[in-house]
């Protein structure tokens, strides 16, 4: 069995610091990097990816809506064809400060409310993929198990990897408790271990109302701006090495 772990990085910008980068990495298989919409800054790009290759961990892209006051996690108004410009330009940017540090891009992820939207929104979904294929085809495309952004990824002939989130809390329907709601975010650690163990080894998890969710994923992601997400990045892969799983780069795994 094999199982990549990934965590959202190069989340800082200018002289605010966030996030446990360089305490991440040694735990991680693949990163996403912030690509200057919602957070990170052209050095932060180049820090970040610098230190992921130190550590062998792959590198994707964690494009955003331009939202930086709001950490891209307010929903916004935008034209497929603005959504599929401005992932063209965050994928390029980190892609060259990618190239620049001698290495190329694994994946793309969309971030937060863009993320979220593309789940349900086809059109949106759409136009991450044709962003992401325009920019490169060997990408592979991040999102949640049965979502329109897996379909859009699907029909613009790209890899994609089915993403699932060991602190966050779900819906009965498979989608995430939005942060706006209590409970959201899972700060209990012995309950975040278990639920990425059990993602892994049963492809279920508890919803918030107490009922299972079957969840089929290829990665599992640990938000880097968690309380204490180095610890529990490293909790994780333990777990997951005891419960016989292999950590491996999502581009290491059969993905489909």
């Amino acid at each position: 069995m094999r199982l990549d772990l990934n965590a959202d990085v190069g989340e800082s910008f200018g002289t605010y610091r966030l996030g446990q980068d360089g305490l991440l990495m040694p735990s991680i298989t693949s990163a996403s990097v912030a690509c200057g919409f919602h957070a990170g800054d052209p050095g932060v790009m180049r820090e970040t990816v610098a230190l992921a290759r130190q550590h062998g961990v792959a590198v994707g892209a964690h494009p955003s809506f331009p939202d930086l006051v709001g950490f891209g996690r307010r929903e916004m108004l935008a034209t497929p064809r603005e959504v599929e410009d401005f992932v063209v330009y965050q994928i390029g940017a980190l892609a060259a400060v990618a190239s620049a540090g001698g290495t190329r891009l694994q994946h793309v992820k969309p971030h937060g409310a863009l993320y979220n939207m593309a789940v349900r929104d086809a059109a949106m979904a759409d136009a991450i993929a044709r962003a992401t294929a325009a920019v490169d085809r060997s990408l592979i495309l991040f999102g949640l198990p049965g979502s329109e952004l897996i379909a859009a990824g699907q029909r613009a002939g790209l890899r994609t990897a089915r993403e699932g989130f060991a602190d966050r809390a779900y819906m009965k329907d498979g989608t995430l408790v939005p942060r706006s709601q209590p409970g959201a975010v899972i700060e209990d650690a012995e309950v975040v271990v278990g639920r990425a163990v059990s993602m892994a080894r049963n492809r279920v998890v508890n919803a918030i109302d107490g009922s299972l969710v079957t969840l089929e994923v290829e990665t599992i992601c640990l938000h880097g701006d968690t309380p204490g997400a180095a610890m529990l990045a490293s909790r994780i892969r333990a777990a997951l090495v005891d419960a016989g799983v292999s950590v491996l780069p999502v581009s290491a795994a059969s993905v489909s």
